[in-house]
């Protein structure tokens, strides 16, 4: 069967090792799925692959063993699943329009986990609106607070929940346990001073460690989400580095104007000759200059007071 690799790729499919057979890869933008769906995702499995699903580590579906001739028939059976996640698509029943940016990933987030400070799943969902299909290359991560279950900082982008904790000295009864557990369990950027706990914010990481464990509410988590935006982490062969620091106290609509001025970064800088007309954002920014990405990544953004912008960054690793 003749069979164009390059427009089965862009459709969510992979070349695989087994001669004639295909796997249809499904996104789950930030990880939650209904499980209504599985059992659609199970038919596809036993009626056209070879029977298992794989867990994708960026916390997708993945059916092989499916013929290439049947895969109009699965972007069929995907529908539902797509339709039902709200994923961007002009053509109904013809699957995925694009496979470049891949599936966004997500920890669990505040709906379920008292670390977290935001809904990870619906922020991943709303960058997922803003920026899929595209073609381009991007890996883009959330994780609800600094433990980093969703490991951000090997991400294109990462973005890690922050809150400003907000005090209230007429509820604390000194009882030193915010002191305690910032000090045991995050950066000890609280300090006891006249009886009273106080808050170094240069030092805050925004963990929300003294809101959790103060017994009597005395601290609590802002009403306003804030985020800490990292840049440019990456595994493979030739330079693996973790992400630094980029923006801290960063809001959403800024880092969804951050990412989409990204793509056009990308775009306007991107090696022509680069295999499969692919090239790592980290390379570009490499080749180009953090400043010259800088000027265009924050084109339009407008970030809240409290925002710090890094200006200059140098990233590490090792070289091959």
């Amino acid at each position: 069967m003749d069979v164009n690799t390059k427009k089965l790729k862009k459709n969510a499919f992979r070349v695989t090792k087994v001669r004639g057979k295909t796997a249809s890869r499904i996104r789950v933008p930030g990880g939650h799925l209904d499980a209504k769906y599985l059992p659609l995702i199970q038919k596809i499995a036993e009626e056209y692959g070879n029977g298992t699903v794989h867990l994708t580590a960026r916390q997708g579906f993945e059916v092989p063993g499916i013929p290439y001739d049947k895969m109009p028939e699965i972007n069929k059976l995907l529908e539902p699943v797509i339709s039902g996640l709200a994923i961007n698509h002009d053509a109904p029943g013809e699957g995925y329009p694009a496979s470049g940016t891949r599936n966004i990933v997500a920890c669990i987030g505040n709906r379920v986990c008292p670390y977290a400070c935001y809904d990870t799943t619906g922020f991943a969902r709303r960058i997922e609106k803003a920026v899929f299909p595209n073609d381009l290359h991007f890996k883009i991560a959330l994780t609800g607070c600094p433990n980093d279950c969703a490991k951000v900082r090997m991400h294109d982008f990462g973005i890690m929940g922050m809150t400003h904790p907000q005090f209230e000295a007429e509820r604390c009864v000194t009882c030193r346990a915010c002191i305690r557990y910032c000090k045991k369990k995050s950066v000890g950027a609280l300090q006891e001073a006249s009886y009273r706990p106080a808050r170094s914010h240069e030092k805050c990481i925004g963990c929300g460690e003294c809101a959790l464990n103060c017994p009597v509410s005395a601290w609590t988590r802002s009403k306003q989400k804030y985020y800490r935006l990292v840049l440019m982490g990456r595994t493979g062969k030739r330079n693996p580095r973790l992400a630094e620091d980029f923006i801290k106290w960063a809001d959403e609509d800024s880092i969804i104007k951050i990412i989409i001025n990204t793509y056009a970064y990308v775009k306007t800088y991107i090696d022509p000759a680069a295999p499969g007309g692919k090239e790592h954002i980290g390379y570009i920014i490499d080749r180009t200059g953090f400043e010259e990405y800088k000027k265009l990544a924050l084109k339009g953004v407008t970030l809240p007071p409290l925002a710090e912008v890094t200006h200059r960054l140098y990233w590490g690793g090792p070289k091959y």
